[in-house]
């Protein structure tokens, strides 16, 4: 009995020290993972970071992207209409990847938010962060 005693409190002990090794640590928090396709293959890439607004009722033109997208919603909820899907929202602490060469259209449909996002994008360089799409 003194023996699992022991151990108990030796297991208890080691727990609440890698516990307290923790603490200021900052963990990251996986928002989205998805595999994607269509992604650049040259020997170098650009990597762009863009926000955006958008006041009550905007949204985008009509586009399509030559490589993935990943929205990131920090306020507001997005509503994506992509050809041949349903439409999409996400919302704030949501991301979703917009598929490359589809057509597509981002509006925010709130009557009084704003919506603010976070872009992610990597492409060969100087390609076109989007192409008008008819």
């Amino acid at each position: 009995m003194r023996t699992l005693i022991a151990v108990s409190v030796i297991s208890a002990g080691l727990l609440f020290s890698a516990a307290a090794q923790e603490r200021g640590i900052a963990k990251p928090n996986l928002i989205h993972r998805e595999v994607v396709a269509a992604m650049p293959r040259g020997d170098r890439q650009e990597v762009r970071v863009i926000t955006a607004r958008f006041e009550p009722g905007d949204r985008t033109v009509f586009h399509t992207h030559r490589f993935p997208v990943t929205v990131y919603v920090l306020e507001g909820a997005f509503t994506l209409e992509l050809e041949g899907r349903a439409p999409v929202t996400v919302k704030a602490g949501e991301a979703f990847v917009e598929p490359a060469n589809v057509k597509m259209t981002g509006h925010n449909r709130s009557p009084a938010e704003p919506l603010r996002v976070v872009i992610f994008y990597v492409s060969d360089p100087d390609t076109a962060f989007l192409d008008l799409a008819h």
